[in-house]
């Protein structure tokens, strides 16, 4: 017999072709494991993604509306500390006793913010207007907001060219042409 028959051979490439064989099954399985793990955790990862855009998307909202509001303030503030504005005390008529507000008013800009301190709850369908009176004439100075009439801001009204008291009633939302006097809730002489 020669050093290496061809049965020994055989057998022994046998043998490297069966080890080859399972070693590449098992590469296969090993890697298809690792294509899964990654692909669970890419999933994973792409669901936070979308969880981090949609909260900063929020919290960029919830910012934005801060700036707005501290804006808001910030012009409210200025209107209070000017030595340009006259503050008008609005005093509750015998309607409402207890109302009082208070309006600011710039003669040289002609600006008007109203200042609610208590008001009672208009009836349903109805809101405040504020009157400015000059020479006896009332001048529409414009309705009051829902946030306004509980005293939760200032609120710029028309500009008024001149005026000797300021007054205000209960209107029909939107307002009205004339003031309806039996409503006259608070008022008030510069």
């Amino acid at each position: 017999m020669t050093p290496l028959e061809p049965e020994t051979v055989t057998t022994a490439s046998g043998s490297a072709f069966r080890w080859m064989l399972a070693a590449s099954v098992a590469l296969l399985l090993a890697s298809g494991f690792a294509n899964f793990v990654l692909y669970t955790r890419w999933r994973d990862a792409a669901a936070d993604l979308a969880i981090a855009r949609t909260e900063q998307s929020r919290t960029a909202s919830v910012m934005q509306a801060s700036e707005r509001m501290l804006a808001v303030r910030q012009q409210e503030l200025e209107v209070l500390r000017s030595d340009e504005f006259r503050t008008v005390a609005l005093a509750g008529t015998a309607a409402a006793p207890s109302a009082s507000a208070r309006v600011l008013y710039n003669p040289k800009t002609k600006a008007v913010y109203l200042d609610v301190r208590k008001l009672p709850v208009p009836p349903s369908g109805k809101q405040y207007q504020l009157w400015a009176l000059d020479n006896g004439k009332p001048v529409d100075a414009g309705v009051l907001a829902a946030a306004t009439t509980a005293g939760d801001s200032l609120q710029q009204m028309k500009d008024i060219a001149s005026a000797q008291a300021f007054a205000m009633t209960v209107e029909p939302v939107g307002g009205s042409v004339n003031p309806t006097l039996s409503t006259l809730t608070v008022i008030g002489n510069i």
